[in-house]
This record gives structure tokens, sequence and C-alpha cells, in this order.
């Protein structure tokens, strides 16, 4: 929340909203029309054919980010990556600095704190271990906090799933299989990512459109210049390390969030969550092709126990929204 995008909505964490009437009414015309099954289900499949792909983006350009180690240094990576994203964002998004309160910019800057925070602890965690159970236990922050909002004894269900996967990720042996370090950075950047939902909810509400995002992402930026610099000093500069880092850039943050974007004007927002609970898998696959991370049978499951953990605890936020609209309306 993954390699972890910086710009993203979390899995089982995204606040359930209805489909606009709107959208719900053009999809009945469709459906109703001659042919409007076959362009109901594209409309359908669109969004979602969106968020995977801003998925495959960001955990593909993960692996990237983790070849680039090497000759940049993981802070290295992680300022390049927020730089190169904050430029962008600001120079599509021009957000107005004039008008807002000091609450405003407390807020954003929060949001800020909590974006570097998220990314830096991620890049070291995968410095360390494997993509696949790096992005699993990552998770496991969004998770927690889906789960104490939902405040249901069902949950204890996704909970127990959750905690059954990383028991299975050290090979049964809880998480002695893996690097106890990245192991730490992991869970430390899934409680960030935690606290990047609470405060990515407040900026939306404070900021027009992507404005609080790209504020946020130059407040990251300026944060993690200084360590970049300590780590990788002049190799921050050369043009093949640049190149580079803005692949990751736009791969990571960039193309992922104009996708997500577009996807989740279309899309319920707790399907949305459901889908980037995949994520996890598709750091596995980006792990392998690219990086030859090979998951043992018990990693992979692990892996399958957390998803699924992820996916009931949306459900369940689902369900209990639909309950309370229910009674209020009633």
């Amino acid at each position: 929340m993954n390699v972890s995008r910086s710009d993203q909505a979390a899995p089982a964490a995204a606040p359930v909203v209805a489909q606009q009437p709107e959208v719900a009414g053009a999809a009945a015309t469709a459906e109703a029309a001659p042919g409007g099954a076959v362009s109901s289900l594209r409309a359908r499949l669109g969004p979602v054919g969106l968020v995977l792909a801003g998925g495959i983006s960001v955990q593909f350009g993960g692996a990237v980010a983790v070849s680039v180690m090497p000759r940049a240094g993981a802070l290295g990576i992680v300022t390049l990556r927020l730089a190169f994203a904050a430029l962008v964002l600001l120079a599509v998004c021009r957000p107005k600095l004039r008008g807002h309160s000091r609450a405003d910019w407390g807020t954003v800057v929060a949001f800020g704190v909590a974006m570097a925070g998220m990314n830096g602890l991620f890049y070291q965690s995968v410095a360390r271990i494997p993509m696949g159970p790096a992005v699993t236990l990552e998770v496991l922050g969004p998770l927690v906090l889906s789960v104490i909002a939902s405040r249901r004894a069902v949950n204890l269900i996704w909970a127990g799933l959750a905690l059954g996967g990383v028991f299975l990720l050290g090979g049964g042996g809880g998480l002695s299989g893996l690097d106890p370090v990245g192991v730490a950075y992991a869970l430390g950047a899934g409680a960030m990512w935690a606290t990047y939902i609470v405060f990515s909810a407040r900026t939306g509400r404070r900021f027009p459109q992507a404005d609080g995002l790209a504020l946020a992402m130059v407040v990251a930026a300026v944060l993690f210049l200084p360590l970049g610099i300590v780590e990788s000093g002049s190799k921050l500069v050369e043009p093949g390390t640049l190149a580079l880092g803005a692949v990751v850039a736009v791969m990571s943050s960039v193309l992922p969030y104009t996708l997500e974007l577009l996807a989740l004007r279309r899309l319920p927002a707790h399907t949305f969550a459901i889908l980037m609970s995949l994520e996890p898998a598709i750091a596995s696959i980006a792990g392998f092709l690219v990086l030859s991370q090979a998951l043992t049978v018990a990693e992979a499951l692990a892996i399958s126990l957390v998803i699924a953990a992820s996916m009931g605890a949306v459900r369940t936020q689902v369900g209990r929204g639909k309950a309370r609209t229910a009674r209020d309306s009633a």
C-alpha cells in the first residue's frame, strides 16, 4: 500500500460508497437496450482492468526499484521516486497554495510524513526479504485498521486467517525464516500505510481534486532528500540512475494513480479495495519474473490466506454499511 504506492487507496480499508445514481441509471439503460448486456459487461470490466493494470504497474515498478538499489541504495531510489512523482503531480495538478487554514496545512504535512515513512520503510524491507512476503506483511496494517474500524465479531475470522498466513510465511515457524530486520521494516510500513489511509481521507476532505496529494508528495520528497543524499551522494544525479528513478516513479506512482483515479469514477470503492487485496499475489509474480524470487508452497499459501482475510474484511464492511443504510431508511 505493494511496493507501497504513495498515492493509492488501501486494501481492506477503503471507505464504502454507494454507486452514483447517474452511473447506476446509465447501467440499467444499457442492460435494457439491444446488446445492452454486453455493453454493461464491458462497462464493469473496464474499470476492473484499470485497477489490475495499476496494480501490475506498481508492483513491477517496485521490482525495478529493487534491481536499481545496488547502484542507488534503498533511500536513494525512494528519493528519486518521490521527487519525480512530486514534479509530475505539481505540473499536472497545479495546486493552489492560498486560502488554506493552518489545520489544512497540518493535515497535508502529516499526510506527507506518513507517505515518506510508508515508502522508506517498505523499500528497506524489500532490500532484505522477497517482495511477496514483504507486501503481505505490509497489507496487515490496512487489514488491522479495517478490523478495528468494523468492530464486528466476524472480523476475528479474518484476523485469524491473517495470523495463519503470517505463521506460514516463516515456513510454519512464525517469521523465523525471514530476515527479522526486513520483517520489522515491512510491519512498520504497514503501520504507516494505515496512518496514510487516515490522513489521505482527511486531506481529500480539505483539498480539492488531487491538490492535497501533490502537496503531500512534495513534503515526502523534501523529507527524503537529505537521506538520499547522505546514502547515495552523487550517484543520484548519474544519468542512468536518474532515468531508472524516473521509470520507477512513473510505474509506481504516476501511472497507477492515474489508472485508479479513472477506475474509481465508475467502480464502487469496496470493489476497488477487494481488487487491491490481490497485490501481494501480483508482487510475488513480479518478484519471480524480474528478480527470480521463487516462493515455497507454504509462502504461497500464506499469501493466499492474507488475501482472503483482506477480501473478507472488505465484504464485512460492505455488509455493515448496507445494514446501516437499511436501518436509517426504515
